[in-house]
């Protein structure tokens, strides 16, 4: 079974995500620069798809794979990378 994202909200801190097996995951929109300074309207335009989230305007995706496991912004470099 596939669990996808049936909903998406915002709150002044948080993105909440409704999953399809019932549960909701809040995510820090720290986690995520794009949708942090995002407008509302901006985070509003989101697109929903089997694996995850997607902001055209943004040039945002998150999978449902990745909030399940605990990952942020994975495109941004690390100080203390190898």
């Amino acid at each position: 079974m596939t669990i996808s994202a049936t909903s998406v909200r915002f709150d002044e801190h948080t993105m909440w995500v409704e999953l399809s097996d019932g549960r909701t995951l809040g995510v820090p929109l720290a986690w995520f620069p794009r949708l942090l300074h995002a407008t509302s309207a901006e985070r509003d335009q989101v697109e929903l798809s089997r694996v995850g989230l997607h902001w055209e305007a943004l040039d945002e995706d998150i999978s449902i794979a990745g909030l399940l496991a605990g990952r942020g912004d994975v495109t941004r470099s690390t100080e203390n990378a190898a």
